[in-house]
């Protein structure tokens, strides 16, 4: 294996960590990685004093370069939703993945590429103002204005009481066998009054174009899916560092993450594009 190789391979899962913050997309963070070592395996590595420093600004610079260019969102057929990744083992290396949740990565939706680039690298990278300001193109102190917003807008979307992953499993079994056994009742209990529901089919595969909110229109919806097919299996993995289920009806497949607050769960988000199942275990 080449010097070049060695050194990027060893800062990969940051690096894969970073872009795919940045993009919510594991086939962008894919393409964002190859063309950086591209870039690493051509440049004067003698000049490089801290490769990993070097390499962050690389990748980074080239996820926001697409953040800034792509329209996709705009076209997209419904809701678009972050692609889920499978975190047992992780690629993201031996982090904290509180902050690559689905929940969190829909949030960062609202924010602008700069603010959502300044409050990665300043949140999860801890980098210097003066550094991310060279990175967005912005001032120094821009670049404390844009965190601050988006430190405001992701808070205000955040749960406050979140559960243990045996809990969150719980929840979630008890949601779906609740769905299957079409009881409304029993699945309201498990609902906040303004629970919101997200589906993701990209037009590829059946899904709600809009997001489906109140505890009442949520619990019908899933009732009606869950409880219609006579072979539907259920498999429990790990997405984005939370407990998730990938859930198999005779010809369709759809990753299902739910979060809690409370003991109730608040949102619901369902990823049925065969397109963004590609790095989740148990699809096949």
């Amino acid at each position: 294996m080449s010097e070049a190789a060695e050194h990027f391979l060893a800062h990969r899962p940051m690096l894969y960590g970073l872009a795919y913050r940045l993009l919510g997309s594991a086939h962008d963070a894919e393409d964002v990685l190859q063309e950086a070592y591209l870039r690493w395996a051509g440049t004067d590595r003698a000049r490089v004093g801290e490769p990993r420093r070097y390499l962050t600004r690389v990748v980074a610079r080239l996820a926001v370069d697409l953040l800034r260019t792509r329209g996709r969102r705009e076209y997209y057929v419904g809701q678009w939703l972050p692609e889920p990744v499978s975190t047992d083992p992780s690629p993201f290396g031996a982090v904290d993945t509180s902050d690559l949740s689905l929940a969190v990565l829909h949030l960062m939706e609202q924010l602008t590429p700069p603010q959502r680039a300044v409050y990665v690298l300043r949140t999860a990278f801890e980098l210097p103002y003066h550094e991310i300001a060279g990175i967005v193109d912005r001032t120094p102190d821009d670049c404390r204005q844009l965190y601050r917003r988006a430190e405001a807008a992701l808070r205000a979307g955040r749960a406050r009481f979140t559960p243990s992953p045996d809990e969150h499993r719980r929840l979630l079994a008890d949601f779906v066998a609740a769905a299957r056994d079409g009881d409304l009742g029993r699945l309201e209990k498990l609902l906040h009054t303004d629970v919101v529901a997200y589906s993701d089919g990209g037009g590829r595969a059946r899904a709600a174009r809009h997001p489906i909110e109140g505890r009442a229109k949520v619990a019908r919806f899933f009732a009606g899916i869950y409880s219609r097919p006579r072979r539907l299996s259920v498999v429990p993995v790990e997405l984005n560092g939370a407990p998730a289920l990938v859930v198999h009806n005779i010809k369709t497949r759809h990753t299902l993450t739910v979060v809690a607050d409370g003991g109730v769960i608040v949102a619901i988000y369902v990823v049925a594009n065969p397109d963004k199942l590609g790095s989740v275990v148990g699809v096949g």
